[in-house]
């Protein structure tokens, strides 16, 4: 607990950064450094099934990242990828029910992440594909409109089949990764959604692809990719950008018959979004080991019934991080949902020569 803007987030950031490289709340690193320092650090020791690791995070802004586990330095940090595992909600995730698809493609691209290293590193190759590609529509338009009219045009149309066909082979089994996802999620989003909600209309959740198969045999999706991109090819290269692959897809999200985004009420956006990180929650506990579940300042914003309904649903939880501003904002049935310890931390902030300094202290029970 503690005020506003004293560092409770950093705290459970840092345990979400350490399990999905990257922040909840900004798309890239220079804000997670503090201001006129070089990097920032994170260091977390995680005991997973009986096995102890401790994993170093050397985030730089300008710079590629670094990370060891122990002693031993990484080559990449992905390998840190699945060593430790969270589950992180906060207000910043109505956007995957508000906001636009890139952030339900990216709830998606995180859990597929944590439970498979080799399929994020496909994703970061089709990401890179994919800017390249973009570069080639939207720079050599001109030889791209006139084909093969003379070898300028012949040279670059060439090369923009091989990326037609990198972008095919590494989307369709990102776009397989997905619907494999979906599969598995979609009736534990439904139950989480029905248990925080039950007077509310059923949830129901569909993956919406640009590619025209919902095959989930990647040699299918590849076929098909390629055909998508060879069917839009001159409106790619009037637009100067790709147009169909993962990277358009959405995950829509309904209640009823009518899509929650423009349609739910804020009490039912709130509980979708608990109930997508629930069922996160619950198929990475299928996969092994319990995640962290870290639910960031969200309990100011529910209502008692839903907080209570929410801490019941999460109490067998092996770890649960809460964040708040004051004590009013937990559920009242908190101490009684568990025979595990209540640690209590209050978090205040000191200034020295460095700057302010966010400090964790324990609150004797």
């Amino acid at each position: 607990m503690g005020r506003n803007g004293f560092g409770k987030t950093n705290i459970v950031e840092a345990v979400g950064y350490s399990a999905h490289l990257s922040s909840h709340r900004v798309s890239h690193d220079a804000p997670l450094v503090r201001s006129g320092a070089e990097n920032a650090r994170i260091s977390v020791t995680v005991v997973n099934q009986g096995r102890e690791l401790t994993a170093h995070l050397l985030i730089k802004p300008h710079a590629a990242n670094q990370a060891q586990i122990n002693r031993a330095r990484l080559n990449s940090p992905r390998e840190l990828l699945g060593v430790v595992r969270s589950v992180l909600f906060a207000p910043e995730d109505l956007s995957l029910i508000k906001g636009e698809p890139a952030e339900r493609r990216r709830y998606l691209d995180d859990i597929i992440a944590t439970r498979s290293t080799r399929l994020a590193g496909v994703k970061a190759d089709y990401d890179k594909v994919l800017r390249q590609r973009n570069a080639l529509l939207k720079t050599a338009g001109g030889s791209l409109r006139r084909g093969y009219r003379d070898a300028d045009g012949a040279s670059t149309l060439a090369t923009l089949d091989v990326w037609d066909g990198q972008l095919a082979a590494l989307g369709s089994q990102v776009i397989a990764a997905r619907l494999n996802l979906v599969d598995d999620l979609g009736e534990l989003i439904v139950e989480a959604y029905a248990g925080i909600a039950p007077e509310s209309r059923p949830a129901r959740v569909e993956y919406r692809s640009t590619v025209a198969s919902e095959s989930r045999d990647v040699a299918v999706l590849e076929a098909e990719m390629l055909a998508g991109l060879g069917r839009g090819r001159q409106r790619e290269i009037e637009r100067g950008m790709s147009l169909v692959g993962p990277h358009r897809d959405d995950l829509v999200l309904s209640l009823g018959e009518q899509p929650a985004k423009g349609f739910a009420s804020h009490g039912e956006t709130w509980s979708y979004a608990i109930s997508l990180r629930l069922a996160e929650f619950t198929l990475l506990r299928r996969d092994g080991s319990d995640p962290v579940l870290i639910l960031d300042d969200v309990f100011a914003e529910l209502d008692t019934r839903r907080r209570e309904k929410l801490m019941g649903l999460a109490a067998d939880a092996e770890q649960v991080l809460i964040t708040a501003a004051v004590a009013e904002d937990l559920p009242g049935n908190l101490p009684e949902l568990t025979d595990a310890p209540v640690n209590r931390f209050t978090v205040t902030v000191r200034d020295t020569d460095e700057g302010r300094i966010s400090i964790l202290e324990q609150v004797d029970e």
